[in-house]
């Protein structure tokens, strides 16, 4: 099977990202895939001619440009971008320090913003392409002990509702994608720090994160269902700004969104009250 398009994905050595890359590439997509270390992908994927595995330092500018140049160079065009790479945070905020907060926005955030920067002259130049963040459910109705993740993810999903507005006139799509909890390597150390300073009064934190470990090995999300369902988001004509993406992400979105409807009719009243008279 031969497919057109030019899937550019960050993240991919591990988790989602890599489940991600390797259906793709069984289904004869060509994929430029990012890691801090590149022979992590290699290893991971093995040589395949519609494969370019990118050592790429996603928290500098140039790297990223670099990584671009390179996969146009090698495939002669970009249709997907795929934000994947970050990492989970815990803790309460008073726990963590700058360093902490300031790095993972840094990875989480901040990186998308440059790798959409560096994107955006050869999607505007073609006239085309889908630009699909990863947020995260914790992005739209956040748990407890996540305070700085669930700001990162906010913010991914502020900024993909702008720029889908920003960038459709463009014809270029933007989705955020909001994963639920799906059985990769996102609860082991590799993928998720806490802080390292600890507060007695937060010990009822540490236990929803000791809940959150023990899910680990039974997340109900099948990575290997990924790529089919950003393969008919990208091939759909009107795909949508966002996507909740597993049953248990569905869940809690339609709750949230249930919960802020309740809200905004009991406060209705008080909101209408600042306007002039």
């Amino acid at each position: 099977m031969e497919n057109t398009k030019v899937w550019y994905i960050t993240g991919a050595s591990k988790g989602i990202g890599l489940s991600l890359v390797k259906q793709l590439l069984e289904q004869g997509y060509k994929v430029a895939a990012t890691s801090r270390k590149l022979h992590a992908l290699t290893a991971a994927i093995g040589a395949n001619d519609n494969f370019l595995p990118l050592e790429v330092d996603l928290t500098n500018d140039q790297s990223v440009a670099d990584s671009f140049q390179q996969t146009v160079n090698t495939f002669g065009k970009i249709d997907v971008i795929v934000n994947n790479a970050g990492y989970g945070m815990g803790g309460a905020l008073e726990e963590l320090t700058n360093e902490e907060i300031n790095e993972n926005f840094d990875v989480n955030f901040f990186a998308v913003i440059r790798v959409i920067q560096k994107a955006m002259p050869y999607l505007r130049a073609q006239r085309s392409g889908h630009i699909i963040n990863i947020s995260s459910i914790a992005g739209f109705a956040p748990g407890t002990g996540w305070s700085v993740y669930a700001a990162a993810k906010f913010a991914i999903s502020g900024l993909s509702e702008a720029l889908a507005n920003d960038l459709k006139p463009l014809g270029i799509n933007v989705t955020v994608v909001s994963p639920g909890w799906f059985r990769t390597s996102f609860a082991k150390p590799e993928s998720i720090t806490f802080g390292r300073n600890e507060i007695a009064d937060y010990q009822y934190i540490r236990e929803f994160h000791d809940k959150f470990n023990r899910m680990d090995g039974a997340q109900p999300g099948n990575p290997d269902q990924v790529a089919a369902a950003f393969i008919k988001l990208v091939e759909h004509p009107e795909p949508p700004v966002n996507l909740f993406l597993g049953s248990d992400a569905f869940k809690r979105a339609t709750g949230k969104i249930e919960q802020l409807s309740a809200e905004m009719k009991e406060w209705k009243e008080v909101s209408a009250s600042t306007d002039f008279k």
